[in-house]
């Protein structure tokens, strides 16, 4: 039975948020990915379109989420379904740290407003 435990997660840093990396392809999972999401207060991420369906669950904070356009202020709870193709934008306006969790499919890449693709490797 494969086992991850929360000391064996690999952290990764990337405009400013952390991801802890629990499921993907190194850790034994084939299909699906699911990372925290660390959002320090006052950061913006920058918008990215995703290549796959992601489940973005905001487990503390507060969060502004636009999707395709669509601004959305989300509360600890709170689940956003962003779909293969859509762009999304994050920012925390707030004075702590929001953390989310998120799943997707193996696979998933993202392109920045300016063209560049990502390839995060807690998703690969």
């Amino acid at each position: 039975m494969p086992v991850v435990r929360a000391s064996e997660a690999v952290t990764h840093e990337i405009h400013g948020a952390r991801f802890v990396s629990y499921a993907a392809p190194r850790s034994g999972s084939r299909e699906l990915c699911a990372w925290r999401g660390e959002i320090p207060p006052g950061l913006r991420a920058p918008a990215h379109t995703v290549s796959r369906e992601e489940i973005f669950h905001l487990l503390d904070g507060e969060l502004l989420v636009t999707l395709d356009g669509r601004n959305e202020r989300i509360v600890a709870g709170d689940t956003v379904i962003v779909g293969a193709g859509a762009t999304l934008a994050v920012e925390n306006p707030t004075d702590r740290t929001a953390h989310s969790w998120v799943t997707t499919s193996v696979g998933l890449e993202a392109t920045l407003a300016d063209g560049t693709r990502l390839v995060p490797p807690w998703a690969n």
